[in-house]
């Protein structure tokens, strides 16, 4: 197979017994080590202006840290990669209700893993452009920016994908680095870094019951800094197919991690029958699943809502979520906003002004009166 330019060839044979870097992997059936580290491409990470390793010690190197506490990170000296348990996991494990039903696992990094994966994140997965139709937690963009693209829409089509995150598994997380130019080995240590198996004992809700098998696997894990940025780069296939064939129908198309909407004129309308199978296939191809219960057409003779913003005329907050928020700044004028923070945020000032300024951003006039009734607020009550 011809290599590409900077690439480094890995089928060069070893002598037997001999260990080409460490933690090298055996062969299956010949009891030789592998030499995974020669199949990089150093012209595409040049390309992204990535860092260049291609083996465990060189990525150790670059992480600051002692080779055997970056293979400790990886599980690599428990079976199959798992944590025994919860306690020696890597990550703290907690179930959140969702507000439309079910559960979701947050799996929050602990402090090693966590600065770990933030470097990876920094320094190597925010080199890498998204989708342009990627919106969320990506840098310029927003929900905002999202919704842009929606209003004035004769009609909204609303998807879901299920278990997001979860979906995304540990092979195509490698298949991620690979494609950035990284060596095999590189790659499966930088994947393993990035992804989490959940202890086989570990508790979980009863009514999960088969939902949760996607945690058993090493799947990406909701609550670690470097998992939106891969979870885009994962559905980049997914965003380059859903986007060409919202173009072959005039009509626009966006994601929000999850949340996939698309709008167009009456004659999107009349093309739903047919496209709405079409989206269908495309995310089943692409290895995603739809949520069903989610899926949802809104005409302009409705409230039309994408991702928490209205788009009818322009972009606004929900007249909801906006009498709620000036009831709330009102009662704190009135009565001290000791007496409204209800939910115990730490800094209640902070919280109070970043929805004031999501308002504004919204709704400039609206958010405006909102900002008003923030500055007559008097804060030592």
């Amino acid at each position: 197979m011809r290599r590409r330019h900077g690439q480094r060839p890995w089928s060069e044979p070893i002598e037997e017994g001999t260990l080409p870097y460490r933690f090298a992997q055996y062969g299956i059936g010949d009891g030789q080590f592998l030499d995974l580290s020669r199949d990089g491409d150093e012209g595409l990470l040049h390309s992204f202006d990535l860092p260049v390793f291609h083996t465990p010690e060189q990525l150790a190197e670059w992480l600051h840290m002692p080779l055997g506490q970056v293979a400790w990170l990886t599980h690599r000296f428990s079976d199959g990669y798992r944590p025994e348990n919860e306690h020696k996991a890597h990550y703290h494990f907690r179930w959140v209700r969702k507000r439309s039903g079910g559960w979701r696992l947050i799996e929050a990094p602990k402090q090693k893993l966590k600065q770990v994966q933030t470097q990876i994140l920094r320094e190597i997965l925010d080199r890498v452009p998204p989708h342009d139709c990627a919106h969320g937690f990506v840098r310029r963009r927003s929900i905002v920016t999202n919704a842009r693209r929606h209003v004035g829409q004769r009609a909204i089509l609303k998807l879901d994908l299920e278990d997001f995150y979860a979906n995304v598994g540990f092979s195509r997380v490698v298949g991620i680095f690979r494609g950035l130019g990284y060596s095999r080995e590189a790659a499966i240590w930088l994947g393993r870094l990035t992804t989490s198996q959940v202890p086989s004992n570990m508790s979980f809700p009863e009514t999960l019951s088969s939902k949760f098998f996607p945690f058993l696997k090493r799947h990406l894990p909701q609550g670690a800094p470097s998992s939106p940025a891969l979870a885009n780069l994962s559905a980049f296939g997914l965003d380059v197919r859903l986007s060409g064939l919202a173009r072959s129908y005039s009509v626009e198309y966006t994601r929000y991690a999850d949340d996939l909407t698309f709008s167009g004129s009456q004659n999107f309308i009349r093309a739903l029958p047919v496209f709405v199978p079409l989206t269908s296939q495309i995310i089943r191809d692409e290895r995603f699943r739809v949520n069903r219960n989610k899926r949802k057409v809104v005409r302009n003779n409705q409230q039309q809502v994408v991702a928490g913003v209205v788009v009818n005329a322009h972009t606004n907050m929900p007249r909801r979520e906006f009498d709620r928020l000036k009831a709330i700044l009102t009662n704190c004028v009135r009565h001290g906003p000791a007496s409204q923070n209800r939910d115990k945020h730490a800094d209640f000032a902070a919280h109070l002004r970043g929805r004031v300024a999501h308002a504004i951003q919204l709704n400039r006039g609206r958010g405006k009166k909102l900002q008003e009734l923030f500055r007559m607020i008097d804060w030592n009550r």
